[in-house]
């Protein structure tokens, strides 16, 4: 169980930062040459940002026959539909070769790949706290949890490698698909794993009982619309720490701060390793303190972060630097390690599938989405200080979410 949730999330998180540094670094010119170089950003970006907005329709999907048929089958399609839609993006040619096409077919296979991302974590999430002892779920729904971070690692480090390796020529020319075509692989061993599963207790207790939802989203928008609501705003803050400290802070720092590519992406992979070590202490904690205690720490120390972390990125100091993206990462783990378990608690058995699945990926349109476009943008107009408070502004949103919500560390999912 516990293999089954991490090894997914962990693949298909690789699948979609393989993309996210792709578009910090070289899509633009692959994909938008035609364009200036700022335009050609945000265009990128904006291919990027395809998937935030499809991930919601993923999660209904899935959701929906994840929970009418099941769990496991779902973890399976997603897996999958991800995994082929990050290996065409390998392939695509670019605008040289088959001009307009490209960024066509390119937006297409980002959408796919949103709707894959989108039935993916809360069925990891599910299969990890629906069979988890009464005291636990936090631990256990750390596994899931633990998927970004390691993914990120893996994907980081072969842009590494290949920048290390290749000329910069060769880089922008065929090294940046590497990550993407090596995505089947790991596809082919996430798939071995899940198809050796068990279905969840809870789940197989509610087929058993004939309580299966027909239409689990609408009793769900009828019961629990609030939760679902405030659940999305507790996401926005990791969500935007996470894709501005790694997507933008990319390219802010490798285009406006002209620090090399390879510095960037070392003190990137180095400072992924506080958001690891924070998102496993903060599931666990919040076993014994509550998932709320742990949320509104984590959403407050990131409102004082916010404007504190691009001072340091502007010194252009790779230690201070790296003290801003560690910092931003280390606090989204905070509110990130509970996420695995205080979502699915939030919502009841029948639509548990879907309401978690929207939630977490509802906190992705505004908090995943708009960062990469909305801090291009800011730092051009006003500096990066705007980029700064716009962090804050979003920590003080999930923060007044999470004081909305209920403790849930003592339910039943029953």
């Amino acid at each position: 169980m516990a293999t089954a949730s991490f090894v997914g999330t962990a693949i298909e998180f690789f699948d979609f930062y393989a993309y996210s540094l792709a578009a910090a670094v070289v899509l633009d010119s692959a994909f938008f040459p035609q364009l200036d170089p700022v335009a050609g950003k945000l265009a990128a970006f904006s291919t990027y940002a395809v998937a935030f907005v499809s991930r919601p329709l993923g999660s209904a999907l899935f959701g929906h026959w994840g929970d009418r048929v099941g769990r496991k089958a779902m973890l399976i399609s997603s897996l999958l539909l991800m995994g082929l839609s990050t290996f065409a993006v390998g392939l695509l040619p670019g605008y040289d070769t088959i001009g307009v096409a490209a960024p066509i077919l390119l937006v297409l296979l980002r959408f796919l790949q949103g709707i894959g991302l989108g039935g993916e974590w809360g069925g990891a999430a599910l299969l990890a706290t629906e069979h988890a002892p009464a005291g636990k779920r936090g631990l256990y729904g750390l596994f899931p949890q633990l998927g970004p971070a390691v993914g990120f690692v893996a994907a980081n480090g072969i842009f590494l490698a290949m920048g290390a390796w290749l000329s910069d020529e060769q880089f922008t020319s065929w090294g940046w698909r590497v990550p993407f075509l090596l995505s089947i692989v790991l596809v082919g061993v996430g798939m071995y794993v899940r198809v050796r599963i068990a279905e969840t207790p809870v789940f197989a207790r509610v087929v058993s009982e004939q309580q299966v939802a027909k239409a689990p989203l609408v009793p769900l928008v009828r019961n629990q619309w609030r939760e679902l609501l405030l659940g999305s705003g507790a996401m926005m803050v990791q969500y935007t720490l996470f894709y501005t400290a790694t997507a933008y802070c990319l390219s802010y720092g490798t285009a406006t701060l002209k620090v090399p590519r390879e510095t960037m992406l070392t003190l990137t992979l180095l400072a992924v390793v506080a958001l690891g070590v924070c998102t496993a202490v903060s599931a666990v904690v919040s076993d014994r303190f509550g998932r709320r205690a742990v949320l509104i720490a984590g959403s407050g120390v990131a409102i004082v972060w916010g404007l504190v972390m691009f001072p340091l990125m502007d010194t252009r100091e790779p230690v201070l630097i790296f003290l801003a993206l560690a910092g931003a990462l280390g606090i989204m783990g905070l509110s990130y390690g509970p996420m695995g378990a205080y979502l699915p608690e939030l919502f009841r058995t029948r639509y548990r599938y879907t309401g978690a699945s929207l939630a977490y990926s509802l906190g992705g349109v505004l908090g995943g989405a708009v960062p990469p476009l909305l801090a291009t943008t800011l730092q051009a107009e006003f500096g990066s200080w705007a980029v700064g408070g716009y962090l804050a502004l979003v920590a003080v949103i999930s923060l007044a979410c999470v004081l909305a919500l209920r403790e849930t560390r003592t339910d039943t999912l029953d």
